[in-house]
């Protein structure tokens, strides 16, 4: 890797308010080395968004589903589907980008209301069970490798099993988003 960049997940509660969200993002990027924080939620977080985003702190915005939140949803299932929750979701893209997020990762959510977030905002849109149209995708690498315990989300594929080694199932992986052959179709939601 000639250039990477690293993005720091802000833990549970540690952004409840301006003050605090300053605080642990700035201790993210001088002291964990991340280049960007990512913190879950839509138009609540845009007070954090505008304020990280003022300081010159890089901030990825997450929306659909939201891990940190499972315990209040219920579950992990996908976001957006009835036609409230999509216009809402792009509502709260257009939001976050306008408030200065820089990045937008999209969990989780229908692989046509994904494409219609990604193309109607200019900042870069990775998806996660998101579909292809996405300007990128990210997916966890227990489930790239394959060991991921229990169920195994719909939207990861095990690059393991055709490789012969794991640099060889990151590189088939890389190559793969890039062509746009993954995700797949049987690794989208309609």
């Amino acid at each position: 890797v000639e250039r990477a960049l690293l993005i720091m997940d802000m833990p549970f509660m540690s952004y409840p308010g301006i003050e605090r969200a300053l605080d642990n993002a700035t201790d993210a990027l001088q002291q964990a080395g991340a280049h960007m924080v990512k913190l879950e939620g839509g138009l609540d977080q845009i007070p954090i968004v505008k304020a990280l985003s003022s300081h010159e702190i890089p901030v990825c915005a997450h929306i659909g589903l939201k891990p940190q939140s499972i315990y209040k949803t219920g579950s992990y299932r996908v976001q957006g589907r009835n036609t409230q929750a999509a216009e809402k979701m792009i509502e709260e893209a257009a939001a976050l980008e306008k408030a200065g997020a820089d990045l937008l990762l999209l969990e989780c959510v229908p692989k046509i209301l994904a494409a219609e977030i990604t193309a109607n905002i200019e900042i870069p849109v990775i998806g996660i069970g998101a579909g292809n149209a996405c300007d990128g995708q990210i997916l966890v690498l227990h489930d790239l490798l394959g060991i991921t315990p229990g169920k195994v989300p719909k939207f990861a594929k095990n690059f393991m099993q055709e490789s012969p080694d794991i640099q060889t199932a990151i590189r088939t992986y890389v190559d793969d988003v890039r062509s746009r052959k993954f995700p797949a179709e049987e690794h989208s939601f309609s």
